[in-house]
């Protein structure tokens, strides 16, 4: 998404006062004041399974989903799994809030992510209430902006862009709209200086897509997460608060990313959506704590008392009582503060001291979050039962109504999901179907919704607290030229005219050296990779030498203050890397996912060859794509030669991707054919695609392996070969498989997968190499063949 002189430059611009959201839409999923409230009154107390005026079903359609729905400008928006076998996939589907009348769907394929199909759906949707824009983050890694009528308006790839790791129980984080800004964290590992695996923000211009600012977190993280976020204004600041993948609780500045404070209450990840109320925030957790004792916490800290030193906010209290607070949100209402536990009960508890004023048992075990609406609550467990209590102040409610949910067949249908009401009905999901609730003499009204309270005055004449570079990230051509620019901004990061006259001093800075290993002081100093290969003028203009892929920084410095961008240099699909001019011990410039996962080794013959880390068991360092390319590559064919050893009586997994599709040298023996296999798949945790055919491919021996993927029509024609290197490449296919789903585009990468639970740096795994990796497009002649002009 390179900024291309002759393109008209895009004036970025950040509202200095964010609208209020319509009391009558609904488009963060704990509702318009963050908190899991609705003022909507006059709401159905119970569920009458009847369609019509004789029960209190308004609507019903067969369109099942794990989360909360979204309801903008007169209509609802829901995200979920769709379809079986080869046409497997995730869809947004819109309908007419009215009538239920389905509108559109917009459907996009799973790849790329160890999620199962049970799992899918699970982040809920964010939307823009100016340009009524919606946006997704699926399963796969994809960030969607969808207009109100369905049509895709941009997209990123987190996974293959940025290095998105997702595992394998749906953790994956809801993205928030807030500030012209879409905006999501997740744990990735791309390259340079976000080499490490980290839980980091990023921010999207919700019109372009183009980044506006990362933010990170630099404490090691524990897993995948999904802590939802939320918007807030604390002490005249606007702010993004939430859980993270490193067991800590933390803010940042929402129009510019700036880590404000963080406070570590968890041994583990935090999954819970936090709550604010003035300067107070809530958040649990129900994995083990930092130090020791039972199991789970809820913490109140006041987030306007932050040590300036350590960067945390003050204690004001917590609960450890061996409650595991870890999968479900709570809800904030009236002083109150309502967290399930995940074996579903209710805690209630008084907000500002912390006193526990009462818990109610409702299920066994639960997901969704509790609804507070016109005196009652409104909760799922996961197994089929809705629950809604008439709340009564201090004392435990009455347990006034429950149902139990039904699939076709009878079964127990599970409810995973999250009540909303708004313009007087109820909207939720059960695993099979949607539903819209609503009294049939019910007048329509709703009380006022709080607003946030408001930011520090803006002053323009400030003088600017930061200076922003953007686009903050930038992929690119070889030999392209792009433009940047400098955004003085205050406090609040909102925009201010230029400092000193709008002078800037552009530069293309040498990246950090990596720290060094050798605690000798008296040790050379490691060196760093070099700086961005190319030139830069004094308006901001980025001219790339003509090198196929290679990454680094671009700096504006305005008076004592200085932004970066970070720029990548893409291979096209012509392209090739045989190592031997990547120094030992790195990884290709312009590739993502590669650094501490791969790296260049020079064998005993004096060959060069990227070498699959083998040192680290966990999953996303045993297993891991290395992309070349950008995910809109199309119509090309990848090859490489490969080798792998045998290490405690197991072979690696050695592979090529191709938009998507693996081609995977199994080191597993098949136990009916007693041997191993070549295969193609797609989303392997399914798995969607999974063809193989019998290749007992041998340890310590090189092969050269071609993959190739043919759009055509409806399908995609996915084929691959492998054969000894330097033998004559064999006329046929070694596998093939037509697809009537296609993946019709997605970025080149190598794949590698060392699976040994023994695995430690002093007891390394199997070694795979790869060597002469090839890209090629497609063209008249076949597969890699030359294209005719």
């Amino acid at each position: 998404m390179a900024r291309r002189l002759g393109l008209a430059l895009f004036i970025l611009h950040f509202a200095l006062f964010t609208p209020a959201v319509s009391a009558r839409d609904w488009i963060h999923w704990r509702g318009p004041e963050e908190n899991g409230v609705s003022r909507e009154t006059g709401l159905p107390e119970g569920f009458d399974p009847k369609l019509g005026t004789k029960g209190n079903v308004v609507w019903q359609q067969p369109f099942g989903g794990r989360s909360a729905p979204l309801v903008l400008d007169g209509q609802l928006f829901l995200i979920q799994g769709t379809g079986e076998g080869l046409h497997e996939g995730e869809q947004v589907v819109c309908f007419d809030e009215k009538t239920g009348k389905e509108k559109w769907r917009y459907r996009v394929n799973v790849f790329h992510t160890d999620i199962v199909s049970s799992r899918l759906g699970w982040t809920t949707l964010t939307a823009d209430p100016d340009s009524k824009n919606v946006y997704a983050h699926t399963t796969a890694g994809l960030l969607l902006c969808l207009s109100k009528d369905g049509k895709l308006l941009w997209q990123r790839s987190l996974t293959e862009e940025f290095g998105r790791i997702s595992g394998y129980g749906g953790r994956i984080v809801t993205p928030i709209f807030d500030s012209g800004l879409c905006i999501v964290g997740m744990v990735n590992s791309s390259w340079g200086d976000q080499a490490r695996a980290a839980n980091r923000f990023v921010a999207f211009d919700g019109k372009t897509g183009e980044v506006v600012w990362w933010a990170e977190n630099p404490y090691p993280i524990k897993g995948t997460y999904y802590s939802s976020p939320v918007i807030a204004v604390i002490g005249g600041q606007r702010v993004l608060v939430s859980g993270g993948a490193d067991g800590y609780l933390s803010a940042y500045k929402v129009r510019t990313g700036e880590r404000l404070w963080s406070y570590k209450f968890s041994a583990g990840v935090v999954n819970g959506s936090p709550l604010v109320s003035g300067n107070l925030v809530y958040c649990h957790h129900g994995e083990e704590n930092p130090e020791g004792g039972p199991i789970g916490r809820l913490i109140c800290v006041d987030a306007s008392q932050v040590d300036p030193k350590t960067k945390t906010p003050k204690l004001v209290w917590e609960y450890r009582k061996a409650n595991r607070f870890g999968l479900a949100s709570g809800a904030l209402a009236d002083g109150r503060l309502y967290i399930p536990d995940d074996s579903g009960e209710l805690f209630c508890f008084s907000a500002k001291a912390g006193k526990l004023l009462w818990k109610f048992r409702y299920g066994t075990e639960v997901r969704g979050a509790p609804l507070i609406a016109d005196g009652k609550l409104y909760i799922f467990d996961v197994k089929g039962r809705l629950v809604v209590l008439t709340l009564a102040g201090d004392q435990e409610p009455a347990n006034d109504w429950e149902y139990k949910f039904r699939d076709p067949r009878g079964l127990l249908n599970e409810t995973n999901g999250t009540v909303i009401a708004v313009n007087n009905r109820l909207y939720f999901t059960t695993r099979t179907d949607l539903y819209c609730l609503g009294t049939p003499d019910a007048k329509d009204g709703c009380g006022a919704y709080t607003p946030f309270p408001e930011e520090a005055k803006f002053d323009p004449t400030a003088k600017p607290a930061g200076v922003r570079v953007f686009p903050a990230d930038v992929e690119a051509k070889a030999g392209e030229k792009l433009a940047f620019k400098t955004i003085s901004v205050d406090a609040n990061g909102r925009e201010l005219k230029p400092a000193d006259g709008g002078k800037v001093a552009w530069s293309l800075p040498a990246p950090q050296p990596p720290k060094a290993k050798d605690p000798n002081p008296k040790a050379p100093a490691s060196k760093g990779p070099p700086p961005l290969n190319g030139t830069i003028d004094e308006t901001g203009t980025v001219a790339l030498a003509p090198m196929p892929s290679q990454q680094g920084y671009v700096e504006g410095k305005v008076g004592d203050l200085t932004g970066r961008a970070r720029v990548r240099v893409v291979a096209q699909t012509v392209y090739k890397q045989d190592f031997d001019k990547v120094p030992v011990g790195a990884a290709p410039g312009g590739w993502v996912n590669v650094q501490s996962k791969y790296a260049v080794k020079e064998l005993p013959d004096g060959n060069k060859v990227l070498s699959k880390v083998n040192t680290d068991s966990r999953p996303p360092f045993a297993r891991a794509n290395g992309y070349i390319t950008l995910p809109t590559a199309t119509g090309y064919t990848i090859q490489a030669d490969v080798y792998g050893t045998e290490v405690r009586d197991r072979l690696p997994d050695i592979g090529l991707v191709n938009c998507r599709y693996t081609l995977i040298l199994d080191g597993k023996t098949n136990p009916d054919t007693k041997k191993r296999e070549v295969r193609i798949v797609s989303w392997e945790a399914r798995p969607r695609v999974n063809v193989a055919v019998d290749f007992d491919w041998s340890p310590n021996t090189w092969y050269t392996a071609k993959f190739t993927v043919e759009q055509k029509e409806k399908t995609a024609l996915v084929r691959g070969k492998v054969w000894k290197k330097g033998d004559p490449e064999p006329a046929g296919w070694t596998v093939e498989f037509e697809d009537p789903s296609p993946n019709r585009e997605g970025a080149a990468a190598l794949y590698g997968y060392v699976s040994d639970p023994q695995i430690t740096p002093e007891n390394p795994g199997s070694d795979i190499y790869y060597d002469n990796v090839v890209l090629t497009p497609n063209g008249k002649n076949g597969p890699g063949g030359k294209t005719e002009k």
